[in-house]
């Protein structure tokens, strides 16, 4: 499984350590990452949470871009974090080899810009926050998955770029607005079930459960023995410990 491992340079991760606030943090926690077990190197200059404070492009960009200078030197993938195509170009042609599309690649305007740049696409799914498309999620997540992927593949098409996806079921983001309780039990189910969104053919991408408790090390211990192509983390030390143990198994 090739590991992302997480640089944010907003301040509004909840996970304190993966903030950045100079280009020789960025570099440092970057070194860090890939001698505990990443691959490669994810970079995100605006929050996704619900207390993010949503800034211009240009303030994300101007997070992001010595960031990446400093990070392409280490020679790995790096991908940029963004649902911002002005920001993912940029950031392409500084360097960074992977868009972690943000978006769900729902504007023209992205796969405008990706149709440039012959490189991979992440393509989370988002679950949106109107009362019927919750519903929808709540019923069978995994088939409004599918649904979604199929919109968005049907446009991947129109500019050659299917093969270039890979497929996130969108855990990352959300239901952020669910109690713990609730959100657990849907993350075990789609986790359990990622089998089922392998009828695109396409690899998978899964951003792995990081808090300390004995739900998210499940969840954690439920995606890894999905095998997931792709991953994103904050602690992929753990999670190589977590994986060589699986597999000894």
């Amino acid at each position: 499984m090739f590991i992302y491992g997480v640089v944010n340079a907003s301040p509004d991760s909840l996970e304190s350590e993966s903030i950045v606030v100079s280009e020789a943090a960025a570099l440092e926690r970057s070194r860090g990452l890939i001698e505990d077990g990443a691959d490669g190197i994810d970079i995100g200059g605006q929050g996704s949470t619900d207390n993010a404070e949503v800034v211009d492009w240009e303030t994300e960009w101007s997070r992001v871009s010595a960031v990446i200078d400093s990070v392409v030197k280490l020679d790995v993938e790096v991908s940029i974090d963004s649902w911002r195509p002005e920001v993912v170009e940029r950031s392409i042609q500084a360097g960074a080899t992977v868009i972690n599309a943000a978006d769900g690649m729902q504007s023209e305007r992205m796969w405008e810009v990706a149709s440039n740049f012959d490189v991979p696409i992440v393509v989370p799914f988002l679950s949106g926050q109107n009362p019927r498309e919750m519903s929808i999620v709540k019923n069978d997540p995994i088939k409004a998955m599918n649904d979604f992927f199929s919109q968005r593949l049907e446009k991947a098409r129109k500019y050659s770029l299917e093969k270039n996806c890979i497929l996130d079921p969108g855990t990352g983001f959300a239901p952020s607005n669910w109690e713990w309780a609730e959100r657990f039990k849907y993350q075990k189910y789609v986790y359990s079930n990622l089998g089922r969104l392998r009828d695109f053919s396409l690899p998978l991408y899964v951003a792995l459960p990081w808090k300390e408790t004995s739900d998210h090390d499940e969840l954690l211990e439920i995606v890894l023995k999905s095998k997931p192509e792709y991953a994103r983390a904050h602690f992929p030390a753990k999670v190589r410990s977590f994986e060589s143990r699986i597999n000894k198994k």
